[in-house]
């Protein structure tokens, strides 16, 4: 049948995690973007609606208890230097519980919260497109001075 996102495009889903006008980053491990920091998130399931595709990765990745999120926007991302492509949909969580931690050191090394003014580097396409579709209000007006359109 194929991998989804290298035999064909692979619908995804991302969850931008908010604390304290903070968001929670990881350092990804293996492609796509391999080194780059990333919100959480990963492939839809068949049959798996995607808002829950959405809570169950970052409860997997992260060990946080995620609460309500809200759908933010889509994003599509070719990565010519993976070979890879994907759709997905993008949400935000505000309510979390816990601490976060390396659950998957084999997919994820590193994790930190950053302020939205000073996020690390390198900062991977998707989680660009994921910032750029938070709320004005959430976003401020320093990060879109850094972001590219679009």
């Amino acid at each position: 049948m194929g991998k989804p996102g290298i035999d064909f495009p692979g619908l995804g889903v991302g969850l931008v995690i908010l604390r304290d006008g903070k968001i929670l980053l990881y350092k990804r491990v293996n492609p796509p973007e391999a080194g780059y920091w990333n919100i959480v998130g990963g492939k839809v399931d068949h049959m798996e609606p995607a808002e829950e595709a959405a809570r169950r990765e970052a409860e997997e990745e992260t060990g946080l208890t995620i609460g309500r999120v809200e759908r933010i926007g889509s994003t599509e991302q070719i990565i010519e230097a993976d070979r890879q492509h994907w759709i997905s949909l993008l949400y935000i969580a505000r309510e979390v519980t816990g601490e976060p931690q390396l659950t998957e050191p084999d997919k994820l090394s590193d994790f930190g919260w950053f302020g939205l003014a000073d996020l690390p580097e390198p900062l991977s396409a998707f989680t660009k497109a994921a910032i750029a579709a938070l709320p004005a209000a959430e976003r401020g007006m320093e990060l879109d001075e850094r972001l590219p359109p679009g």
